[in-house]
């Protein structure tokens, strides 16, 4: 809320009270005048830097976000802070457990297929499409210690000292996870091995120990590996602690604003998006799982998984496994069509006019099928868009469609959308929609993964045909 006490605070900004941080004053100001405690939050990950997905979510809850129209401060204090990246290797008794449990790569097993430039027809130079954040980038500034130094929260030197704040107990009142980017060796099927299983682990010790346990949320997918994930969800179950988990995309602002009724009959879907795999895919088949799940009956599982590549891609919409319409539909979404639309401003429809193969130099597609019959596939089309669109046929009606919208640094309302929920979980103690989303998302992507390892075979999932949830009936995703 914008009190006037606020206001006043926001607009007398000289540059004396720069020099004073008045953002650490405005938060504390504004903590003061709850009547309840704030809860005391450990963050923990591994690279804490400008642009990093940690300071962007980890930062939320220490200056606030924007929401509904208003700039909100949690009634949250991040109290500890653990990153992976500052424990130098002569202060570990042992090695980290994610650097013991690694397979060799091949170079037959893993080539990067998506490309970074793409040609529009007619163009003798190039415009690149949106550049993906490379994970073994120049090192950049870390900014746990003075983040440390500003808000006054401990750094800590591993994970059980941040979850007891330097003590004997458990010393906080919800966990929030962010392991991403850093330099992470890759399995066969070349899905980077972040640790999140074994922050987890650590956390669970933890719980265990104190026979206490505490809302828990992890960004992006549970793990790389299906069995951990699904091990992680057993153990929230087993210790009745919450624990969300996943990317911003299915609760970010929608363009149009449009959602899949509750209980609606979907005959078939298309999402579209761009980038690597084993990185913005998570994100897509997320935001297409977070509409299937609404159909009718709820989710029932998946049944097979098949990654097809290349020319394969564009033979399967001429035989109809997806369909050329929804496509259409879907990238009519996008503000960010490439083609002729880049060259000389026309707006093309890319589907009717065949130029697809000439843009997308390495398409991909997640054909995935539910055991309820309905079928739904990801198509990562490098060099069409920039945007995440989807479209689907619902039974006696005409498509629905819509853009996720990804909002642009720094601000990145997107993820203060995701920031909301978090919040919403610390505080209520109750996840707001079910955690089984993210299990099965990470395990279609990991079928995905090993479709294409096996020369892009139709992968039988009978593991992820267990996974059945029924979803929230209210929508999720921000409104305003």
């Amino acid at each position: 809320m914008l009190t006037r006490r606020r206001f006043l605070g926001y607009t007398a900004l000289t540059p004396a009270m720069l020099a004073c941080h008045p953002l650490l004053r405005a938060e504390a100001q504004e903590r003061s005048e709850s009547t309840e405690p704030p809860l005391r939050l450990a963050v923990i990950g591994n690279t804490y830097h400008m642009g990093s997905e940690m300071q962007t979510i980890a930062d939320r809850f220490l200056v606030g976000y924007p929401h509904e129209g208003d700039w909100h401060i949690p009634n949250i204090q991040i109290v500890s802070m653990y990153v992976e990246s500052q424990q130098p290797d002569t202060e570990l008794a042992a090695p980290p457990p994610h650097r013991t449990h690694t397979a060799p790569v091949s170079q037959e097993d893993w080539h990067p297929k998506i490309a970074q430039n793409m040609q529009p027809i007619g163009s003798s130079q190039a415009p690149q499409a949106p550049a993906e954040t490379p994970h073994d980038s120049e090192p950049v500034a870390d900014l746990s210690a003075s983040r440390s130094s500003e808000f006054g929260f401990r750094l800590c030197a591993n994970i059980p000292e941040a979850l007891r704040c330097g003590g004997d107990h458990l010393a906080v009142d919800a966990v929030l996870a962010i392991v991403e980017q850093g330099d992470y060796p890759r399995n066969d099927r070349g899905q980077i091995l972040y640790p999140r299983y074994d922050f987890f682990e650590q956390c669970v010790k933890v719980f265990e120990d104190e026979g206490h346990a505490v809302p828990y949320f992890n960004h992006q997918s549970l793990s790389f590996s299906f069995n951990q994930a699904h091990s992680m969800v057993a153990a929230s179950e087993r210790l009745k602690f919450p624990l969300l988990a996943g990317s911003s995309l299915p609760v970010t602002c929608r363009m149009p604003d449009v959602d899949i009724p509750f209980g609606a009959h979907i005959e078939e879907a298309v999402m579209v998006a761009m980038g690597p795999l084993d990185a913005k895919d998570f994100d897509a088949l997320e935001a297409m799982q977070c509409m299937m799940e609404r159909r009718k009956g709820g989710e029932t599982g998946v049944k097979s998984v098949q990654l097809l590549e290349g020319d394969d891609v564009w033979a399967a919409g001429e035989s109809g496994h997806w369909s050329k319409d929804l496509l259409s539909s879907a990238l009519s979404r996008s503000d960010a069509i490439f083609g002729l639309t880049i060259l000389d401003g026309r707006p093309q429809d890319l589907v009717a006019a065949g130029v697809l193969p000439q843009l997308v130099k390495d398409p991909a597609a997640y054909c995935i099928d539910y055991n309820d019959g309905t079928r739904a596939t990801l198509l990562m089309l490098t060099g069409a868009s920039g945007d995440f669109t989807f479209a689907a046929r619902l039974a006696g009606s005409e498509p629905i469609s819509t853009q996720f919208f990804r909002s642009p640094a720094p601000n990145v309302t997107s993820s203060a959308c995701l920031a909301a929920k978090i919040e919403q979980m610390f505080t209520t103690r109750v996840a707001p929609y079910p955690v089984r989303r993210t299990l099965l998302t990470g395990g279609i992507l990991e079928a995905g993964l090993l479709s294409r390892r096996r020369l892009n075979e139709r992968i039988e999932t009978p593991h992820l045909a267990t996974v059945k949830y029924d979803p929230p009936a209210e929508s999720q995703y921000a409104r305003t």
